[in-house]
């Protein structure tokens, strides 16, 4: 059996509790044989429901570190989670990254471009392999959008600064030419991210606390479509997981898209500060 250890803030969350189970689903379709077998959390209480990481670790099976060092050593391959919190990235990256072991490190990558060039740098100094995504990149309703000219996204969630990764990765992802500026207009909880790319692509990012996923574009042939997402694009995000760990650090896209997302998040976010105002990227 194949090891992963993962690493969070907390380990009683969303991610960590689902993952597992995941993990399991996908072996069984891809005949493949990975477990969570080792976790390390920096609290050790989780915020969310009071779970310790002794309790979580025994009701996954997994065995608990004493220390991030201990858990980059047992373990095979490494995901890092703490998805509700980028800002600990960098510095759990900081230890994971120099053992060089294939990595996955969830969203949102990280809290800012100048903090994502940095994770590049360390990988590229150990010569570690690893990769980022939003789960929303590997909807299969993605692959109807080949060649999209002009685009609209929606998205919801709790919070601009946390779920608009997702629309981001999304609008990246699918106009595969790079964002020159966006400007942001909003009214009362709803978002209206104007983006555009070199090469004169568009894309409108509509963002409000209760949107479901969708994608709507003008395909190449001057065709429209739009598409709700209601695929399982966790379970496809398992299995690139693994994909990734089997290939031993294959990368599913170029990882020059991420550092292209944390960009466009960097001016989302200061556009949201300056109202109908274009801003570079």
């Amino acid at each position: 059996m194949k090891k992963i250890g993962f690493v969070d803030y907390y380990l009683s969350e969303w991610h960590a509790n689902n993952y597992p189970v995941w993990f399991k689903a996908v072996n069984e379709e891809m005949g493949t044989d990975y477990e969570v077998a080792y976790a390390w959390a920096e609290l050790d209480v989780s915020p969310v429901d009071g779970i310790t990481s002794a309790q979580w670790c025994e009701k996954f099976g997994a065995t608990l570190c004493s220390s991030l060092d201990e858990l980059c050593e047992k373990s095979d391959y490494i995901i890092v989670l703490a998805p509700s919190d980028p800002e600990k990235h960098l510095p759990f990256a900081r230890t994971v990254l120099k053992y060089g072991k294939p990595t996955f490190i969830d969203k949102t990558f990280a809290p800012n471009s100048q903090e994502s060039d940095e994770m590049f740098a360390l990988a590229e100094k150990y010569g570690t392999k690893f990769f980022s995504t939003s789960a929303l990149r590997c909807a299969t309703e993605l692959e109807k959008f080949e060649g999209v000219t002009n685009l609209i996204v929606t998205g919801g969630g709790s919070n601009l600064p946390e779920y608009s990764v997702h629309i981001i990765e999304i609008a990246v992802s699918l106009l595969q030419d790079p964002v020159k500026r966006v400007m942001m207009q909003s009214k009362s909880q709803m978002r209206f991210c104007h983006a555009e790319t070199v090469s004169g692509k568009t894309a409108i990012l509509c963002y409000m606390p209760g949107f479901g996923y969708s994608v709507a574009g003008e395909l190449a042939d001057g065709k429209g479509r739009h598409k709700m997402i209601t695929s399982a694009f966790f379970n496809v995000l398992m299995g690139k997981i693994i994909t990734f760990f089997e290939t031993n650090g294959e990368y599913p896209f170029d990882p020059a898209e991420t550092r292209e997302v944390m960009r466009v998040r960097d001016a989302v976010l200061k556009a949201e500060a300056n109202q109908n105002i274009w801003i570079e990227v």
